[in-house]
């Protein structure tokens, strides 16, 4: 049973930082695609960023130049380093852990509870 736990969200002003991480138990972590979305009040999910096994990665274009999404297998840990923040990446983010990077794409993975980020003005 694949287990993700997110972690490092909390309250930070604009234009400050957060990393996030995502560590999974209970699956071959390094064989597994890693997917970071995030959902606003009254929004739907978006895909933030993807990272495949092999370490390719993925941006929204809301996240490119000042996200970077990595993973450490050795950890089984994946992170999402977030700068510059604005007030509008409000939002519980979630990470997602699926073999195929298509299905984490999709939004078909494994999912887990999701970690609060809010960015003051």
């Amino acid at each position: 049973q694949v287990h993700l736990v997110e972690s490092g969200g909390g309250l930070v002003q604009a234009g400050g930082s957060l990393r996030l991480s995502c560590a999974a138990t209970g699956t071959t972590f390094h064989h597994n695609a890693i997917g970071w979305y995030r959902q606003a009040p009254g929004k739907q999910r978006e895909l933030v960023a993807a990272i495949n096994s092999y370490g390719g990665t993925h941006y929204a274009d809301a996240a490119t130049g000042r996200f970077t999404i990595s993973r450490d297998n050795a950890k089984n840990t994946a992170y999402l380093q977030m700068n510059n923040l604005k007030p509008e990446d409000t939002a519980v983010y979630y990470c997602t852990a699926d073999p195929s990077l298509g299905r984490v794409v999709q939004g078909l993975g494994i999912w887990g509870e999701g970690t609060q980020v809010t960015v003051s003005s």
